[in-house]
């Protein structure tokens, strides 16, 4: 799927604040994609846009689940579901899905595409980048020190890291992007 189709596909079913953080989450992907090296960009970018089509359905953490529901109901590509599917938080184990209105099977992130995906739908916070200590410190306040969302975000976040060609790209990205939102306020 094309990012234009999966731009259309967004549009018809999410509200305009959702289309404009599922933007910025491909933003993201495209940024840190174009410097990891065995990543289906395409594949990637089309999962950006489509994360949160489940936000058509609930607000809950069962969105990407309604999400790739939907979108298999469409006849979408299973890699793209998939990717919905598995976005949320760092991923949900299976036995914590249950609690969260899932069925009892893991919901957890397995390829690059789906890793960087959900990577950067945790540094975007409606439609601002933020760095990992601050999301890292939103996982710790929302939820809890010992959760375990919060060590697969940590390993999340060292395995993105060592796809980079180059240790500082994922601060640079990050920080010169928020620098350029601070000096335009």
């Amino acid at each position: 799927m094309r990012t234009a189709e999966a731009l259309e596909l967004l549009r018809r079913y999410v509200p305009r604040r959702v289309e404009e953080h599922c933007l910025a989450v491909a933003e993201l992907v495209e940024e840190l994609g174009q410097r990891i090296s065995g990543l289906n960009l395409e594949l990637a970018l089309a999962g950006a846009l489509l994360h949160d089509i489940g936000r058509s359905v609930t607000h809950s953490p069962a969105h990407g689940y309604e999400g790739a529901k939907l979108l298999r109901r469409l006849g979408v590509d299973e890699r793209i579901a998939r990717i919905a599917e598995r976005h949320v938080g760092a991923g949900i184990a299976a036995d914590e899905a249950p609690a969260l209105g899932l069925p009892p099977r893991d919901f957890l992130p397995e390829t690059r595409e789906e890793k960087l995906v959900a990577y950067a739908d945790n540094l975007i916070m409606g439609t601002k980048r933020v760095n990992f200590e601050r999301s890292l410190e939103r996982f710790r306040s929302e939820l809890g020190e010992e959760h375990p969302s919060i060590s697969r975000f940590l390993a999340l976040h060292r395995e993105v890291r060592s796809w980079l060609n180059s240790q500082e790209d994922l601060k640079r990205v990050v920080h010169s992007h928020g620098e350029a939102e601070h000096q335009q306020e």
